[in-house]
């Protein structure tokens, strides 16, 4: 992706983003302070927001438009966003009238996979086992969100994106949460992160991207990356 720009709907705050690359293998952390724009470079990363301008943005070799509002342009993002892309977001976002387990297996539903075991064992490396059959509103927090991050890596998506996906957990878990989104994706996958402890993700060994807060614009770029 090269020369993107998003602005606020009242203008007052710009994301310039000059490069951004991801590989096969790549593990990403953004870092910054709040309120600086490292969600939405994941909105924007995911086809869920429509940037001012974008000269560049090509997934696995295939063009975007992503400022096109076309409905053919919509339903190509959609299914790009089904077949290539595991989101965790902030909040766990599950369906509430979904039992954890049908949470986690949306995405195969959508594509139409069946992998009960691979989904067994999510649940049991995230501890959420017992879970499966309740309601998201019986389950804490902690649990919600680990069961997002199991919805989020079910299909072995090729990018992972996840918005501080262990703000809600435990330290002990968080550790253990930071290494499996890094080793349960595609086997050419990437992983990129927005965290607020760049020290859980540089021990994990996530490379760091700062995102550079000068005024009321915010530029994120892996041009600037620094490594763990």
């Amino acid at each position: 992706m090269r020369d993107l720009a998003w602005q606020s709907p009242d203008r007052s705050f710009t994301l310039h983003v000059p490069e951004f690359s991801v590989h096969a293998g790549d593990r990403f952390a953004i870092t910054g302070p709040s309120g600086c724009g490292k969600s939405t470079l994941l909105g924007l990363l995911s086809l869920a927001l429509l940037p001012v301008e974008c000269q560049i943005f090509t997934l696995r070799g295939l063009s975007v438009n992503l400022t096109d509002t076309t409905a053919r342009t919509r339903t190509q993002k959609a299914a790009l966003r089904a077949r290539y892309f595991g989101f965790v977001p902030q909040m766990s976002a599950l369906l509430p009238f979904l039992s954890i387990h049908d949470n986690i297996r949306l995405p195969l539903d959508i594509l139409n996979i069946k992998a009960p075991a691979r989904l067994r064992t999510l649940a049991q490396r995230l501890d959420i086992e017992p879970c499966l059959t309740r309601m998201p509103a019986r389950i804490s927090v902690g649990q919600r969100q680990r069961a997002a991050i199991a919805r989020a890596l079910v299909h072995s998506p090729h990018l992972l994106l996840a918005d501080e996906p262990t703000a809600a957990l435990h330290p002990d878990q968080a550790e253990n949460v930071m290494h499996l989104l890094s080793t349960e994706t595609a086997a050419d996958g990437a992983v990129l992160v927005v965290t607020h402890d760049p020290e859980l993700a540089r021990k994990a060994g996530y490379t760091l991207i700062p995102a550079i807060l000068d005024g009321q614009t915010t530029r994120i770029s892996t041009a600037s990356k620094t490594l763990a």
